[in-house]
């Protein structure tokens, strides 16, 4: 069946749905499609988050949009009334940076500073104030470290999307389970998208929001564009001696990260050779937990002498290459697409605002509520980045 709605949505992951959940909430009666391959979401990023969120970001725009994103989930019942999701278990635990850099010290203050100016809680802690929140952790390498203690932590992923969804469709969208195998253009105009089970949609605009198959999307129209897939294996483990609920989410200079998962543990480390991978390469790289992860995380708390992984998941990030930030906005190329991409591990907490945006930008011409401008194509067109220091 040929369908023309207004607007068509290629991707619905998190971030489409939320764009979906936008444009139809601040435009009513507006025709929204989101086309996604697999509604069991099993290979999705959002599925396959460790759903967290945070402040600590280097770009201020980067703090006020998980900002807004902590609002928006901490009142999710009254943004999403017909979503089905009375609250998405946000829980704060914090984020912990660890540092063994003396001369990064300066610039952690720096940070901090502007973030608490954006509304978090960042605050830089000197090793003994590090000790005594969390005797169980040895800091002989530590020289500081920088922790939010209110408006961090994790959160329901999947309550996010099915809310979002839910809402967006009570709101008029459609979802429709099928992929986009092909895009059509005329001069500087997509026209059409073609359907794997057949047929084309045609839109007054397409929204590029398909995650690591981003650049697909734009090879079809003959464009090129930085983002990848780039595979990260994450573990469960138990760990009898180490009991901590109430840890913040732990980022390590040596190399991983570690939260609390209920009474076990969450861990991630980025391989030594981080580099693109087929997106549907989910083969876990099991060896690096007994290699890496856990020698560092002896060294960093003798409570984990006794570990056991429980079980294990490979997630993907759509990682941008250029500077490891999204890509938003209407693609100067063209007049009617818009980009949604290369969040590099931070979009699930960024899908309230960058849909806000999005919607914005498709039914005004312009950035409305926060200026994300800097996270536009042409500084990918131009080779200039626009780098973010925090990347975990």
């Amino acid at each position: 069946m040929d369908r023309k709605p207004d607007v068509l949505v290629i991707g619905g992951g998190v971030m489409g749905a939320s764009i979906a959940y936008w444009i139809t909430r601040m435009a009513p009666g507006t025709k929204v499609s989101v086309v996604e391959m697999d509604p069991s979401y099993a290979r999705a990023s959002t599925a396959l988050s460790v759903a967290s969120i945070r402040s600590q970001f280097s770009n201020p725009v980067n703090v006020q949009i998980s900002r807004f994103g902590l609002d928006f989930i901490r009142n999710f019942a009254c943004e999403v009334p017909q979503g089905g999701v009375a609250d998405l278990g946000l829980k704060e635990n914090g984020y912990l940076f660890l540092s063994g850099n003396p001369d990064a010290v300066a610039l952690m203050g720096e940070l901090a500073e502007m973030q608490r100016g954006l509304g978090a809680s960042t605050e830089v802690l000197e090793p003994a104030a590090i000790a005594a929140r969390f005797p169980w952790l040895c800091l002989d390498d530590v020289v500081a470290a920088t922790f939010g203690h209110e408006g961090e932590g994790w959160f329901d992923n999947m309550g996010l999307l099915g809310g979002l969804k839910a809402q967006a469709r009570a709101q008029g969208a459609e979802f429709i389970t099928d992929r986009v195998v092909g895009l059509s253009r005329e001069g500087d105009a997509v026209v059409s998208a073609t359907l794997a089970q057949g047929g084309r949609i045609e839109a007054a605009a397409f929204v590029n929001a398909a995650g690591t198959r981003a650049s697909e999307l734009l090879r079809w129209l003959g464009e090129e564009y930085p983002v990848e897939p780039r595979k990260r294996t994450v573990f469960v483990i138990d760990a009898p001696n180490a009991r901590h609920p109430d840890a913040p989410l732990m980022i390590d200079h040596t190399g991983y990260y570690l939260r609390p998962e209920h009474d076990q543990w969450i861990a991630a480390t980025v391989p030594e050779h981080d580099g693109p991978c087929d997106a549907d390469d989910f083969e876990p790289d099991h060896a690096q937990f007994e290699d890496l992860i856990w020698p560092a995380l002896y060294a960093r708390a003798p409570g984990f002498d006794a570990v056991k992984v429980t079980r294990f998941w490979v997630g993907h990030y759509a990682y941008n290459t250029l500077d490891q930030n999204a890509i938003l906005g209407r693609h100067p190329a063209f007049q009617n697409l818009y980009l949604a991409n290369g969040f590099s591990g931070h979009g699930l907490q960024q899908a309230p605002a960058v849909g806000r945006g999005i919607a914005e930008v498709i039914l005004t011409g312009d950035w409305q509520s926060l200026d994300l401008s800097d996270l536009d194509m042409r500084r990918v067109i131009e080779g200039r980045p626009f780098l973010e220091r925090a990347i975990v």
